[in-house]
């Protein structure tokens, strides 16, 4: 993290998945939850908004930064930039084998806040980088890609709501659901969510370990499971 004289007064928490929640034969066979977090002044955003500009120059027409969508050419040079700051984020993430996923469990009311709460335990409960704790911290702010689905919003924001509460009940939070096109930390996000899901989705490696040094948790949850369930 920033090296600083006191303790920042936020941390934030930029959220992203990969993966489907098709549990059958036809769905992607993981399900990754990641969480990025970020203490002020972000670092990245500035070399980031560069990179999109000189890309711009050079005659790519570009937005903003989404992983699954990007020429290689433009993942390198942000994955160089994530890699170049990886002692100022903390990524923590939750994988999910979904075969081995209860049946009872595979609905999304049930599956998402359960697999949520489990991901959130790891950048809330345990102390940050350079010694920084959740609990010194006057404000937790968490920050989701904007949810289309109402049902699905009121998903995340009851189990982040029920952990913070938990977890910290004297720390202020907000939950946030922003346009991933809006923010430079949500897509970093983005990026770093996609690298862990290609690695396990795949085995591509290749963008894993440009970031892996900045992987504090990579919790495979049913990793002990030895029954399917389709």
């Amino acid at each position: 993290m920033n090296e600083q004289s006191t303790s920042p007064r936020s941390f934030f928490i930029f959220l992203d998945e990969g993966g489907n929640f098709d549990f059958s034969p036809t769905g992607t066979e993981y399900f990754t939850l990641t969480s990025v977090t970020l203490v002020r002044p972000f670092q990245m955003a500035g070399p980031l908004d560069d990179l999109k500009y000189d890309l711009i120059e050079s005659g790519l027409e570009i937005e903003y930064f989404h992983a699954s969508e990007d020429k290689q050419t433009t993942r390198d040079g942000v994955f160089k930039i994530v890699q170049q700051h990886l002692r100022n984020i903390q990524i923590d993430t939750l994988i999910v084998e979904k075969r081995k996923t209860m049946p009872h469990l595979q609905a999304i009311h049930k599956f998402y806040p359960k697999m949520l709460g489990y991901l959130l335990c790891y950048p809330l409960e345990r102390p940050l980088l350079d010694g920084y704790r959740t609990q010194d911290v006057d404000e937790v702010v968490i920050i989701t890609d904007q949810i289309p689905f109402k049902k699905k919003r009121n998903l995340v924001e009851g189990v982040i709501k029920q952990n913070l509460k938990k977890i910290l009940p004297d720390t202020s939070f907000r939950i946030m659901h922003h346009s991933s096109k809006s923010s430079m930390e949500l897509q970093i996000a983005d990026y770093c969510n996609w690298a862990i899901f290609k690695k396990w989705n795949s085995g591509d490696r290749r963008s894993y370990d440009l970031i892996k040094g900045g992987i504090r948790s990579e919790f495979n949850i049913f990793a002990g499971g030895e029954r399917f369930y389709y």
